[in-house]
């Protein structure tokens, strides 16, 4: 199966859950008028308690594509975002739920100046970074309870590049 990604909007990206990013006017100025605040992006979910926030750093190997999957995690007590730490684009893969599995999966390329928050339960492929050194600032669920799910697909899915342009 290929898959073709497809550029991140927050329309297209709104099943799965929020775009973080500075666009449009800012909803208030704040810092003596230096500083544009772009207030309250995502709606972040840490689950039961004990469960509470956490600010972790990840690191993960650069990939290219076109770029083959076959695993789909999920985290069913909370909310995960990932900022990335460099203003390079990164590789999105999601899927709908269907009846506890994944369904079919889509995928999207940030700007380079975008993050992501995915909903509680949102299926997703893992941190796949399209250039070195591939931080990111994760924030997440911090609990004692098994809050990941891990799906191999029956066949691997391969995310061709986004179309080019027609002139």
């Amino acid at each position: 199966m290929q898959i073709r990604a497809e550029p991140l909007t927050a329309a297209a990206f709104a099943p799965f859950g929020e775009v973080l990013e500075a666009a449009g006017p800012p909803d208030k100025i704040i810092n003596a008028g230096l500083c544009g605040r772009f207030h309250d992006r995502a709606t972040l979910d840490f689950g039961p308690a004990p469960g509470r926030a956490g600010i972790s750093v990840f690191q993960a190997v650069p990939r290219a594509l076109p770029y083959t999957f076959e695993l789909l995690e999920r985290h069913p007590e909370g909310s995960q975002a990932f900022l990335p730490m460099t203003a390079d684009p990164f590789l999105i893969i999601v899927a709908p739920d269907a009846g506890g599995r994944p369904g079919a999966p889509r995928a999207f390329l940030t700007s380079g100046a975008q993050g992501i928050n995915f909903r509680r339960g949102t299926w997703h492929g893992v941190l796949t970074p399209l250039a070195a050194p591939g931080l990111f600032a994760v924030v997440d669920r911090i609990g004692p309870s098994a809050n990941l799910e891990e799906v191999v697909l029956p066949a691997p899915v391969t995310v061709l590049p986004e179309e080019p342009a027609t002139p």
